[in-house]
């Protein structure tokens, strides 16, 4: 199978689309009664006033679901192939992508932070630009921008900002303008939104956004360890996949390496914004698995001994169906 999509060829791209429903098979087999779909973040419902929280009846919401992360994989491989980030251009970015966003049940519904994902797959293209562009202070603004309408949409997206400053000590020289251009970028969203509230005369509310800003990050976590064992295999090929970017780290282009330094610390922060939503869920962790979905690929685009990683590969899409069923 992974050979199959070490191929650029479009015939994969209907192996891709029958997987992504195959990976929901366990969803769609114990359907839930009713899915809540929360659009926007509430401090943002007033000025976009859209209910879909019951828009869409279970089945729906899961189908869409399914589309929109079809199509968010076919995007992000593109992305990843236009940065020659692999060995080659391939299918298998959009493999992993798929196949991280059917790790949980959560994963396979509408959340805020799948549809967030489509701007963090923007966001990735345009870091990776960073170092090719000679003024990057637009592409930065921009950036910031992106950023401001992600936290609209789901609060902890904000996080993202510090990327822009971790993206530039990376790809770029230091210039004052461009480490300001990103705030500015995020500040223009909320000074149009502080706008409406003020119109609104409800300009107090607008505080109480930034209040999660002041959450102290957990001490303490109560985690059930039995629902996470799916996770083994995915750290088992990260660390393959670690094993074999430091064998050829420092073969790799320049960009390439900055980008997956890029890439591991983008994981991170992603992993931790879980802090600014106090009522988070599991779904938050969605945003993980575009910059995750790369290391992952880089180890199957690299590995040498096909029967060991097509049966790797294997049990690893076996593991994630045995767990979603029981």
């Amino acid at each position: 199978m992974i050979n199959q999509f070490r191929q650029l060829n479009p015939i994969n791209l209907l192996f891709l689309l029958a997987y992504t429903f195959f990976m929901r098979i366990a969803i769609f087999y114990e359907t839930p009664s009713q899915l809540n779909f929360d659009f926007l973040e509430p401090f943002a419902r007033l000025l976009i006033n859209i209910d879909v929280d019951n828009a869409f009846s279970a089945s729906a919401n899961i189908f869409f679901a399914a589309a929109i992360v079809f199509s968010q994989a076919l995007i992000f491989n593109s992305v990843i192939n236009n940065h020659n980030l692999l060995a080659k251009p391939s299918f298998l970015p959009a493999l992993m992508y798929i196949t991280g966003m059917s790790l949980f049940m959560p994963f396979m519904i509408l959340s805020p932070a799948l549809i967030s994902n489509f701007l963090l797959i923007w966001v990735i293209d345009k870091f990776l630009k960073l170092g090719k562009s000679a003024n990057s202070i637009t592409t930065v603004f921009d950036i910031g921008m992106i950023i401001g309408v992600g936290t609209l949409i789901y609060f902890p997206f904000m996080a993202m900002l510090l990327m822009i400053f971790l993206a530039l000590l990376l790809f770029r020289s230091f210039d004052w303008r461009e480490w300001i251009a990103g705030l500015v970028g995020f500040i223009t969203v909320f000074f149009f939104l502080a706008v409406f509230y003020y119109w609104r005369d409800n300009l107090s509310s607008f505080y109480q956004i930034w209040k999660p800003l002041g959450n102290k990050f957990p001490s303490v976590f109560q985690v059930n360890y039995n629902d996470y064992l799916v996770l083994i295999p995915v750290a088992i090929i990260i660390v393959l996949a670690s094993l074999q970017l430091r064998e050829n780290f420092f073969r790799s282009f320049i960009s390439t390496r900055k980008g997956f330094q890029l890439l591991f610390f983008m994981f991170i922060v992603a992993g931790a914004s879980f802090y600014l939503k106090p009522n988070f869920r599991i779904w938050h962790f969605l945003l993980c698995v575009p910059p995750g979905s790369v290391l992952l690929a880089y180890y199957f685009s690299n590995a040498k001994k096909r029967w060991f990683y097509e049966t790797l590969f294997v049990l690893f899409v076996l593991s994630i169906q045995y767990f979603l069923f029981v």
